[in-house]
Formats: structure tokens, C-alpha cells, sequence
């Protein structure tokens, strides 16, 4: 079945060989690729400053322009190429166009990387047959090599996502495809071209650099060091089944004191201390919508906004006294039935002794553990959630200006409220509860650490003082 693509992009870097593939998809009759059209620093060639009658002035000011006029060839496939730093104001209008058909070119990042360079050095960006390499060697930069490797794997992985969401498949290509005529000729018929029995690789182009690393880099020991820093397979990687959280704006408070000053309380912290210390700054307002709330950050500037963190074991002890109290029977009968928390019968609840309680909170710590790694079916709730998701949901609409400490609140909160051009905001009253001592059990810090590994790691929580 003929593809019904009617444009093509290729998704690529620097030296990966996209020069030589659009030169092979070039030699196909009907086939055109405009090089790299949304570089910012060219109009698809270097040294252009025009294409398709278009100026750079004129993509700079509409590049949907210049894409539609490269994308208007009825009875004719027009592509171009696109790299990670190109325009990104083409980028959504790309992937959501399923006429336009995806090519992924990769290559070994640190070959890319290695031919960059030398690219760099020598001036040398294509290499036919009747030209002459030029030799030299690079000396090689761990950090800018992973700052290139991190910005190409976040695309690729922004691409994938994409394709993946609205149903899509890309062609992939790796750098020693190029080569090979018979992977060449799917590609053309992939692209619809079954009309092409035969596709040759273009010829006008020859390998720049066909030496062993060792001989391209100075540095060669020194990259091998560097490189066993690098963990390809993500070995210390966090997993994360926790479900993502939204901004929670309606939850937020704010006062009109000096500039203005935002609250966004992360539930299971000290929230009735914070919300009682700024209703006593001045009129507070709450119940935003994400309007609203917009409206409000314009007419404050200079506004503050902060968030409070509780240590991951105080806050797990809080949600457990709200099942214990405040939870409705059915979540409880649900942890007895299903969630391995042998809690008595509600009639019971009020007479359990303290032991009794940190008994069935080890048994809570376990269930938390199990529930924010995606493995029960009850949802995540926001009291016990992660901080890192909920902080990660705020940053949906808005990041805080500040993340307090809670056991810093007060000292925090002096600079935040000064910034915020609060002279006097009575400190005193801001006190929040501490962890109870019976709390600072080696198990049960083990567990909590078990549990809410993301916070400890992200907010360089440790064993309470």
C-alpha cells in the first residue's frame, strides 16, 4: 500500500550523515530536500540567506510561512532537514502533520561528537573524491560532550513521545544505512516511491575520517576515563510509577501584604500554621482558578510565592493519623481488606496505644511504598503523594520562588517576606510542630526512605537531627 505521505522531514544532528542522505533522496526524480531550512543561522545551506523566495528576515517572522511554501508542491515530496536546536516554532505543526513523513537518522553520539569537532579544527564539512582530507586531531570535553549527548537524547525522546501519542511511525535510519542500497530503496518506497526498483547511495560524498578513535582524539585515555562516568542503561535511575499531579491552583492562598505574597501548600505539611499567620498579615484570598489566580500574580508585581517541605517520615506519619481520624471508613476498610494494614475496627481506633499505632504505620509505610510505585489500585492521593510529584505539579503553572525547609520556616520566611516587602511579618507566630521523638526509629526511617527515595534524593533529605 503507497504511503500517503506528501513531505518528509529528517530528523537528525550534526555529522550523522543527513548530508549524504538528502543528497541520496535528491537523485530520486519527484524528491526534493531543502537542507536544513530552520537553522537559525542559514537558510538550509550555509551562506544562504533566502529560500523559496523567502528571507531570513521573513522565516524569523513567521516560519509557518516558509514551511507552508516548502510543503505546497502538489505531485512532488519536499522535505528538509531538522535538528534538536533548530526553529522550535515548527516542531508541533511537524509532528502533528501525518502527510509528513518522519526519518530518525542516529549515529554513535560520541563518533558525532569526534567528527564535530574535527570539523571545527579543519573547516571541513564535506569531503568528496576528489578532494584531500585534512589531518587532525581533537582534544576531547567531557563536559561538553555530555552536554551535547543530553540535549540529543532529550529530543529523540521528545520525538518518540510524540509519534507515539498521535499514532505515528518514523523511519529509522542508522548511520551506516546510509550505504546500503537496499536500505535505501524501503526507505523510497516507504515514502511511497514503490515506482524505484533500485536505489543507489549518492557517491559524491566519501567518509571524512576513517581512522580509529585513538588516532582522531589526543586525549584518548582521558576520554576513556571520562566516559566510564556515563551510565548509558540509566543503572542509578530512580524508577518512577507514580502518576503525574496537577498544578492544584485552587488549593494555593494569598495575601495582599507588601507586594503580595503566594502560598502553595503541599498537602500533609503545616498548612493550618502558614494559612493562620497570613490571614494575620492582611486580607487573604483563596479559591483561585488558574485566571484568577493569573490575574492576581499582574496586579502584585514584585509578588513571592514558596512552598513548605516536612520531612518524608513526619509527613507519612501525618497522612496516617488522617486515616486513622479524619479518612472516610471505606478507604479504612479498604486497607484492611485489600492493602495489608491490619487496622481494628473503627470502634477501636481511639483506644490504640502508641505502640499499637507505629506497629500498623510500618504496616502503612509498606503500603505507601507499593502505592506510589504504581502497584496497587487505589489512587496516589495528594496527602501522601510524593513532594517531588506534587512540587513537579505546581512547575505545570507555576514554580515557587522558594522551597522552605519546615523545620527553617521561620528563618526562611524572614528573607522571603522581606523580598516581598513585608516589613514586620511577625515571625513568632509561625512555629510549626515538630517531629514527635518516637518517630526516629531506625526501621521506620528505613521504610520511609523505602517509600519516598524520589524526595529524599531530590530535596537531600536525611535522618532527622
Amino acid at each position: 500500500m503507497t504511503a500517503p505521505f506528501r513531505s518528509f522531514v529528517i530528523f537528525a544532528e550534526m555529522r550523522t550523515g543527513s548530508n549524504l542522505l538528502e543528497a541520496t533522496l535528491n537523485a530520486l526524480k519527484g524528491v526534493t530536500c531543502f537542507g536544513e531550512a530552520f537553522n537559525p543561522y542559514m537558510m538550509g545551506w550555509p551562506d544562504k540567506d533566502e529560500l523559496q523566495g523567502i528571507t531570513r528576515e521573513e522565516r524569523e517572522a513567521d516560519p509557518m510561512r516558509l514551511l507552508r511554501k516548502l510543503f505546497d508542491k502538489p505531485g512532488h515530496l519536499p522535505g528538509f532537514r531538522y535538528f534538536h536546536d533548530h526553529d522550535p516554532r515548527v516542531f508541533d505543526a511537524i509532528l502533528e502533520d501525518r502527510h509528513c513523513a518522519k526519518i530518525i537518522l542516529t549515529r554513535n553520539p560520541l563518533d558525532s561528537y569526534v567528527s564535530t569537532c574535527l570539523a571545527r579544527e579543519t573547516n571541513q564539512w564535506k569531503l568528496n573524491e576528489t578532494e584531500t582530507p585534512i589531518p587532525a586531531a581533537v582534544t576531547y570535553d567531557g563536559p561538553e560532550f555530555r552536554e551535547m549527548l543530553s540535549a540529543i537524547e532529550q529530543f529523540q525522546q521528545r520525538v518518540m513521545h510524540r509519534l507515539q501519542v498521535t499514532g505515528q511511525s518514523g523511519f529509522w535510519l542508522g548511520y551506516e544505512d546510509l550505504r546500503d542500497p537496499e536500505v535505501m530503496t524501503g526507505l523510497a518506497h516507504w515514502l511511497g516511491r514503490t515506482d524505484i526498483a533500485r536505489v543507489d547511495p549518492a557517491r559524491d560524498q566519501v567518509p571524512q575520517n576513517p581512522r580509529e578513535l585513538a588516532d582522531k582524539v589526543r586525549n584518548f585515555d582521558q576520554m576513556q576515563a571520562d566516559l566510564q562516568q556515563i551510565d548509558p542503561f540509566s543503572l542509578r535511575r530512580i524508577p518512577s510509577f507514580e502518576p503525574g499531579r496537577g498544578p492544584a491552583v485552587p488549593s494555593f492562598c494569598a495575601t495582599e501584604a507588601g507586594h503580595g505574597l503566594l502560598y502553595m501548600p503541599v498537602r500533609g505539611g503545616p498548612d493550618r500554621q502558614v494559612r493562620d499567620w497570613m490571614a494575620g498579615l492582611g486580607r487573604a484570598q483563596s479559591d483561585f482558578t488558574q485566571s484568577t489566580l493569573r490575574q492576581w500574580k499582574r496586579k502584585h508585581p514584585g509578588h513571592r510565592s514558596f512552598a513548605v517541605l516536612r520531612h518524608p517520615l513526619y509527613r507519612a506519619w501525618t497522612a496516617f493519623q488522617h486515616l486513622l481520624t479524619d479518612a472516610s471508613a471505606d478507604l479504612r476498610q479498604l486497607m484492611r481488606d485489600v492493602h495489608r494494614v491490619p487496622l481494628p475496627a473503627d470502634e477501636a481506633l481511639a483506644g490504640l496505644s502508641q505502640d499499637a499505632q507505629l506497629s500498623l504505620f510500618a504496616d502503612f509505610l509498606g503500603f505507601l511504598r507499593r502505592n506510589l510505585n504504581g502497584q496497587t489500585t487505589l489512587p496516589t492521593r495528594a496527602g501522601w503523594a510524593s513532594q517531588t510529584e506534587v512540587i513537579a505539579g505546581f512547575s505545570r503553572f507555576s514554580s515557587p520562588d522558594m522551597l522552605i525547609r519546615e523545620e527553617r520556616l521561620a528563618e526562611e520566611m524572614a528573607a522571603l517576606a522581606a523580598a516581598a516587602g513585608i516589613p514586620m511579618p511577625g515571625l513568632q507566630d509561625l512555629t510549626p510542630p515538630q517531629m514527635p521523638d518516637f518517630l526516629r526509629d531506625k526501621a521506620l526511617l528505613e521504610a520511609a526512605r523505602g517509600a519516598y527515595l524520589r524526595d529524599y534524593v531530590t530535596f537531600g533529605f536525611g535522618d532527622p537531627a
